[in-house]
């Protein structure tokens, strides 16, 4: 037999169907697969000794924001590293309507405005889904693939106004999405409580959702609302998904707020009932009851109509904080209003950079501290950041996250808001914490089981052919781990500690991680996903 490049011995292969264990050996010859008996010693270059250890596909992160880590300084650096620790080497990213790009260059102020204001400067924009990839050169260690988000259409096209886009202005929007999809774009994103998203009806989604399912990919939302109106929320991704022909994925599922507790029980029930009448819904979640988001998301949306600089100098004056005080109370119809229903104790600092005495601790305390109302000491955070505060949301109980988990329907998450400070621990640890400890320490799920929602599932959701699987010719994308010590290490106090227990990870065939370090290795690309038949009623 030809000499193998690499092979991998001695340990037990799940492939990520779900099937259990068997023991093989994992060859890898030009970036593909090769399965081989036990003990085939198979000639090869180099030889991972893996017994005692558990072979998996990599690991495929269906929502996160790493397309917006622009810039090369070592604390991006340290960023980016954190979900390739864990043994993710596919991420997908342009998530919750956000993405950098298909932006026409005379309109990319306000989508800028928009990134900077969620994920910080620098910021990126690009004309096409072509050029996104491009940019990311060879610099990757693992891979991407783009979802196209619907607040990046909206703000190219219409801006932050608070109206229904035009006949011409969604027909612009439908044109911007065909384009990019059709270059190799994974699908499209809504985020239906951030602005400029908050301001499309379900109509202009249905619209553009038929533009997915018309290259059959799939329609991805963080629902308009996932707090006491999350029910009717899911109703209309349903409705919109069912109009549109497409396949539904809800990002992040849970039911946070106290008024929201326990509801997973209806809302897994709907998506099966979903299921039974032939829409091709899943979802995914975080293992975590903690959310992490933008500041400004806090605050009403009208707030924000006209884009960030505008809403910093309302937000200055005291007659406006007046107003957002009021409506924190009495609400605002459409809008999930998370202070509202839980409270700024509840709303913790994580990224800060002008502000860093402030990361870690809750704006309710903070405000406190300074005798000032808790709205005051937002909008003048805000204010000193220019915008750029990522908070975390205490909101979730762990009986939703864990029956979420559980779910046949799901998929696992990071959701990775990727910037410096106090950031989420999701970002380092959602994947080792489910292996350890939500596998091995509680019970909720086998090993098997875990593996398919991290890497078979999601592969054939978004349609990463030749991914997510341990299969003879398949991308040799791996992970090489010890079932029995696998662990998160990142914490809410240190968010960016590696996991424990992952052995090596594989990318294209070629090592990235190596007994917990990183190697110079830069294999990753961004992965252009072809169209696939378009969604049939009445099929999954």
């Amino acid at each position: 037999m030809t000499r193998l490049d690499l092979l991998i011995t001695g340990g037990d292969v799940l492939d990520g169907t779900g099937s259990p264990a068997r023991t093989g050996d994992v060859g890898v010859r030009d970036g593909r697969l090769v399965l081989l008996p036990p003990g085939s010693r198979t000639p090869a270059a180099e030889v991972i000794d893996a017994t005692g250890l558990v072979v998996t596909p990599g690991f495929i992160d269906v929502h996160t924001h790493s397309d917006l880590l622009a810039g090369d300084d070592e604390q991006r650096e340290v960023l980016r590293l954190a979900p390739l620790r864990q043994g993710v080497t596919t991420e997908i990213c342009g998530n919750c309507g956000i993405s950098p790009f298909p932006i026409p260059p005379d309109r990319d102020g306000p989508v800028r405005e928009l990134i900077a204001a969620t994920f910080g400067p620098p910021t990126s924009a690009y004309a096409s889904f072509a050029e996104f990839a491009d940019a990311q050169g060879a610099a990757r260690r693992n891979h991407l693939a783009a979802l196209v988000g619907h607040g990046t259409l909206r703000a190219a096209v219409v801006g932050f106004a608070q109206r229904p886009a035009t006949p011409e202005e969604l027909g612009r929007m439908c044109q911007l999405l065909d384009e990019a999809l059709a270059a190799g774009a994974a699908g499209l994103s809504t985020g239906l409580i951030y602005s400029p998203g908050v301001n499309a009806g379900t109509d202009e989604v249905i619209a553009l959702a038929r533009v997915a399912a018309a290259h059959g990919k799939p329609y991805v939302t963080h629902l308009r609302d996932e707090m006491s109106q999350v029910e009717s929320a899911l109703e209309e991704a349903i409705e919109i998904a069912t109009a549109a022909g497409s396949a539904l994925q809800v990002s992040h599922h849970k039911t946070a707020g106290r008024r929201a507790w326990g509801a997973t029980v209806r809302t897994l029930a709907r998506l099966e009932r979903a299921r039974d009448d032939g829409l091709d819904v899943t979802c995914d979640v975080y293992p975590y009851t903690a959310g992490s988001t933008a500041l400004h998301a806090m605050l009403p949306p009208w707030l924000i109509t006209d884009g960030v600089p505008a809403m910093l100098t309302a937000a200055a004056e005291p007659a406006v904080r007046d107003r957002i005080r009021h409506d924190l109370v009495a609400g605002v119809p459409g809008w999930e209003n998370t202070v509202g229903n839980g409270g700024w104790d509840l709303i913790r600092v994580a990224s800060a950079a002008n502000n860093p005495d402030a990361q870690g601790h809750t704006i309710a305390d903070l405000a406190a501290a300074r005798g000032v109302d808790p709205v005051d000491y937002a909008c003048d955070l805000l204010a000193a950041q220019h915008g750029d505060v990522t908070i975390l949301s205490h909101s979730m109980h762990e009986d939703d996250v864990r029956r979420v988990l559980a779910s046949p329907l799901t998929m696992l998450c990071s959701d990775g808001v990727p910037k410096g400070g106090r950031p989420h621990p999701r970002w380092a640890g959602s994947f080792a914490r489910v292996l350890g400890h939500y596998v091995r320490d509680v019970g909720l799920l086998d090993l098997a089981e875990a593996v398919h929602k991290m890497t078979a599932m999601p592969a054939h959701r978004f349609g990463l052919r030749d991914r997510g699987l341990l299969a003879d010719g398949y991308t040799a994308d791996l992970v090489v781990l010890d079932p029995q010590r696998v662990a998160d290490g990142a914490t809410y106090d240190d968010p960016l500690a590696p996991p424990h227990g992952v052995r090596c990870v594989l990318v294209g065939g070629r090592v990235v991680v190596d007994g917990g370090a990183v190697t110079d290795a830069r294999p990753g690309r961004v992965l252009a996903v072809a169209d696939r038949q378009p969604a049939v009623p009445g099929r999954r």
